[in-house]
């Protein structure tokens, strides 16, 4: 091997560890460029959301008038309108992000092939050095001069065999690193996706409850009072009409599921992480003002409300507080499309998502991590506006309601234990 190759492998050396990374830099710097103008545009987006969120939690507690209610609609189809916008500005990152780690993982692999030739050609040159001895390698050589060079080209390309090897293994990281990314991107945008899906649903819904109360009252305040007054009448006969069923199950040991937990620690103990962005709570556990307890035309039939309830926005995305199983999905009259999740371990806990907008895509026996997406707030069922109920149970159990059309329901008086004292 002459001279020249040696010196040519030094430039290949060096050219793998510089021109690879400034191959596509052009394009990822402008990439970086539209991804921060595009965080700029979330950012305004998301303070418009949270102003939403605020007035429609005010305008909730007036929706006792028709104008208060209208005003709490029109709110909502606002939020959904602009939480449209914040999904696809977030659709249009996560799909810049994706193109880029594409054209990272064609580079490194690339350059990766490159390094793996230049390091069979060191190897090979190395081993023949290693079969010449001193004088077979003087002899080659025409003066010392040659010779000394010739040992000192070898101990640099020994040297530079280490250092490639490293930055080898250094690629190889980085490979598998963004191909880890990559299908955690490609996820987190089948997701986004499905949540602007959902997002237009629910603005088509909203939209159509509010023709369906404008219609119902003709824009008349007694109108509305008579059918707030209708409502308040059909929740308490509903809530009478569990509280009996409920008592059924239980003497006839009528269950379908039925967990019990184990012995909880202190209050206080943080054991659940929260499910949506929004820590904004619109009614407590117990016996809240809007319950009532113990007058039967309260919200509950006189019963203390078994949860707490969250309002982040129509269809904003609500995850699970804990590793667990899905041990039940259903819909019903009182809250409307919910799934409960099941967390085993040392405290045996099961919680329930009530009033989402769908009924959850996730299938009973199914396991879920913390912080996963199991559905997106709504307002289905007996429920006032969008809005997560969330309840977590000591004792639960499901049963079918054969007076309404066979609907799998869940225990609401009795077995329940307040969220906030574990979030």
């Amino acid at each position: 091997m002459s001279n020249n190759r040696f010196r040519l492998i030094l430039v290949i050396l060096v050219a793998i560890l510089l021109i690879f990374p400034s191959g596509h830099f052009s394009s990822a710097a402008t990439d970086q460029e539209r991804i921060a103008e595009l965080q700029r545009q979330i950012r305004e987006l998301e303070e418009q959301a949270e102003q939403y969120r605020d007035a429609i939690g005010e305008q909730q507690e007036q929706a006792k008038t028709l104008q208060g209610r209208i005003n709490s609609l029109r709110s909502q189809i606002s939020q959904i309108q602009v939480q449209i916008q914040l999904t696809g500005k977030n659709i249009d990152k996560t799909s810049i992000q994706i193109g880029d780690l594409q054209s990272d993982i064609l580079n490194t692999e690339e350059k990766i092939e490159y390094q793996k030739r230049t390091i069979s050609d060191i190897i090979v040159y190395l081993n023949r050095q290693d079969d010449e001895n001193l004088l077979e390698t003087f002899i080659k050589n025409q003066n010392l001069s040659d010779f000394l060079r010739q040992e000192q080209y070898a101990r640099s390309m020994n040297s530079n065999l280490l250092g490639l090897v490293n930055d080898l293994k250094e690629s190889r990281d980085r490979l598998q690193a963004n191909k880890n990314n990559f299908e955690e991107k490609k996820q987190d945008l089948i997701q986004l996706r499905e949540q602007q899906t959902v997002q237009r649903q629910s603005l088509d819904g909203v939209k159509s409850s509010t023709d369906l109360l404008l219609k119902q009252t003709k824009n008349q305040e007694a109108a509305y009072q008579k059918l707030l007054a209708e409502t308040e009448a059909k929740r308490a006969l509903f809530f009478s009409e569990l509280l009996e069923l409920e008592t059924q199950i239980i003497q006839g040991g009528l269950y379908i599921v039925r967990v019990k937990a184990n012995p909880l620690p202190k209050r206080g103990t943080k054991l659940f992480q929260w499910p949506s962005v929004s820590r904004r709570v619109t009614q407590g556990y117990g016996c809240t003002k809007y319950a009532r307890c113990g007058n039967k035309r309260g919200a509950y039939g006189g019963a203390p409300h078994n949860g707490i309830d969250i309002a982040s926005g129509m269809s904003t995305p609500i995850k699970a507080i804990a590793d667990g199983v899905i041990v039940a999905n259903g819909k019903n009259d009182g809250w409307g499309n919910w799934v409960a999740i099941q967390h085993p371990g040392a405290y045996n806990l099961v919680s329930v998502y009530g009033h989402m907008s769908a009924l959850s895509f996730l299938r009973v026996g199914t396991n879920v991590s913390v912080g996963q997406v199991i559905g997106y707030e709504g307002s289905t069922g007996n429920s006032s506006g969008s809005h997560l109920h969330l309840s977590i149970y000591k004792e639960f159990f499901t049963f079918v309601n054969e007076a309404r059309k066979g609907q799998l329901y869940f225990n609401y008086f009795d077995g329940s234990i307040n969220p906030l004292d574990f979030l």
